[in-house]
């Protein structure tokens, strides 16, 4: 999977933030721009942003996605 960096970016932020790992439901959507730029952000699952990054440069191949996190697993929304 080329797009792995997504996975990780989710997962590593689990262990560097202390706001996204105490939601214990989250929901992570990646916006990609026109420009190929693209918005990370965390939600708590009431549309409260816990957490945005910046992502300079992406060539995801997708406008955008949202995944869910809970539980240590990462999850496609119709998985859940």
């Amino acid at each position: 999977m080329r797009d792995h960096w997504l996975l990780d970016e989710i997962a590593l932020t689990q262990l560097y933030d202390k706001r996204v790992r105490a939601e214990g439901f989250q929901v992570w959507k990646l916006n990609v721009n026109t420009d190929m730029t693209a918005d990370l952000t965390c939600e708590d699952g009431s549309d409260n942003v816990v957490y945005i990054k910046k992502i300079p440069f992406t060539d995801f191949p997708l406008e955008g996605v949202t995944l869910w996190f809970t539980d240590n697993t990462i999850l496609l929304p119709s998985e859940y």
